[in-house]
């Protein structure tokens, strides 16, 4: 007998498949590699979007959307390239889950509608107050300790083997101590390799120059594992950028740019249209001089993102730049004025519905007025958005194409519906695959157990 229906290896989005199983009457425990989980890891780093395709929140919005949609804009901004099986699993659950979450966890989400994300046809991503990571975080495992779930820090999985219709693991403590929990269903929720230059260099060579802004547990240790059971991988070129990290560590936000605002480079130049997507911008930002960029905004656009925890994050910090002209916030930036002032007449004569050059359409119809705000930023990357190959129950899949026996993966341990590289990459891609596929597979996991128990 194992000593857990469910293990799950991570403790970010993985929480989920435990909260899930146990509601599925599955025994489950929890491990994580950083005892300071609930602020280190890539779920706690997010801005907690969350899409949801046709959920009761849009239907009380007057929204209309669909899995169909949704998928379809999944393929359009991949161009094809996302798997097909997991876009199709992840799109048919984004609204039960986010249903599941406000109803069953008691979750304060709401829609977002002030602002367009780029590839979104439809308003579908739902959050927390203050859209931050660590609170969404926080709120999960607080109903996870009043359900008597435990994570057990600092426990790195570092391998896992079968032994008849169990899975062992084994885990490792910072002093080298192991120990083995057998189970019959194992999560991987570990995330992606981020954290591992060499995979980077070797997988994403094109971002390998960027700042990493993501967990430092994630080091590829799903992938490791994945090779024991001889797990095929897919998509793992893929990852998520980010073009607006200030250089105090902080996220601007890319509400910055959809409201309205614009990049420039320390010529005080336009290098590319902003709304392309914050992920791809980022490999556009290392071909700048310098790898250095300003995201340029008013006081209307400043006020509007308030709204996010990242953006006042940013505030407090002291990184934002004011000027009552133009002219002063060149000097202030230290950019040339007048390159910054033709930055302006570009963004002036967009709003017009002139054509732009580098072929923004999406300008907002309001002109930036005085005063002026810029904050330096620096190309990121966030996590790497490809992983084990699964299937539509989140069961990974082994160089046949066959399931592994008891052995899931989620989030960045997976591979997800990105496509191949940055751009695919929609807002809240990563969530939901974390979310979405840790459900997911405690749901396959408990159905397969009541089989098996029903069968003896």
């Amino acid at each position: 007998m194992a000593d857990v229906n469910l293990l799950v290896a991570g403790a970010g989005g993985g929480i989920v498949a435990a909260l899930r199983a146990q509601e599925l009457g599955l025994s489950v425990a929890v491990i994580d590699a950083n005892e300071h989980f609930l602020r280190a890891n890539n779920t706690s780093m997010s801005t907690a979007m969350i899409p949801g395709a046709g959920s009761r929140f849009q239907r009380e919005a007057g929204v209309d959307d669909s899995p169909e949609t949704f998928a379809e804009d999944v393929r359009r901004k991949t161009k094809g390239r996302a798997n097909p099986v997991v876009t199709e699993a992840l799109s048919q659950i984004s609204a039960p889950l986010v249903e599941w979450l406000a109803d069953s966890l008691e979750l304060p989400l709401e829609l977002v509608t002030d602002f367009e994300y780029p590839g979104h046809t439809r308003h579908r991503c739902h959050t927390v107050p203050g859209r931050h990571g660590t609170i969404l975080l926080g709120m999960l495992h607080r109903v996870a300790r009043e359900r008597g779930i435990d994570v057990i820090v600092p426990a790195r999985l570092v391998t896992a083997r079968h032994e008849g219709d169990v899975v062992i693991a084994v885990t490792e403590q910072p002093d080298g101590t192991r120990e083995e929990i057998s189970c019959d269903a194992l999560v991987l929720a570990t995330n992606g390799f981020g954290a591992d230059p060499a995979l980077i260099a070797e997988h994403t060579p094109e971002i390998a120059g960027a700042v990493y802004h993501g967990s430092e547990a994630s080091r590829g240790d799903a992938l490791r594992i994945g090779r024991t059971f001889d797990a095929a991988v897919d998509c793992i070129d893929a990852y998520q950028g980010h073009g607006a990290l200030s250089l105090s560590g902080t996220l601007v936000g890319w509400a910055t740019v959809m409201h309205g605002g614009f990049i420039v480079n320390t010529g005080g130049d336009r290098f590319a249209d902003e709304t392309q997507g914050y992920s791809e911008f980022a490999a556009l930002e290392l071909t700048q001089p310098d790898n250095r960029a300003f995201i340029i905004f008013d006081q209307r656009i400043h006020d509007a993102c308030l709204a996010f925890e990242d953006f006042r994050q940013t505030k407090e910090s002291g990184v934002l730049r004011q000027g009552n002209s133009v002219a002063e916030l060149a000097e202030r930036l230290g950019l040339p004025a007048d390159r910054l002032e033709a930055s302006f007449t570009q963004a002036a004569a967009g709003r017009l519905g002139e054509t732009d050059r580098y072929g923004r359409s999406r300008w907002g119809d309001v002109d930036l007025v005085a005063p002026f705000y810029g904050v330096e930023v620096r190309p990121a990357l966030f996590h790497t958005q490809g992983g084990l190959s699964v299937d539509a129950t989140a069961r990974v899949l082994n160089g046949a194409g066959a399931p592994i026996a008891g052995l899931y993966a989620a989030g960045g341990a997976a591979v997800g519906i990105s496509g191949r590289g940055a751009d695919g990459y929609l807002a809240g891609n990563g969530l939901l695959a974390a979310l979405g596929l840790a459900f997911i597979a405690a749901e396959d996991a408990g159905r397969r157990l009541g089989e098996r128990t029903a069968g003896q």
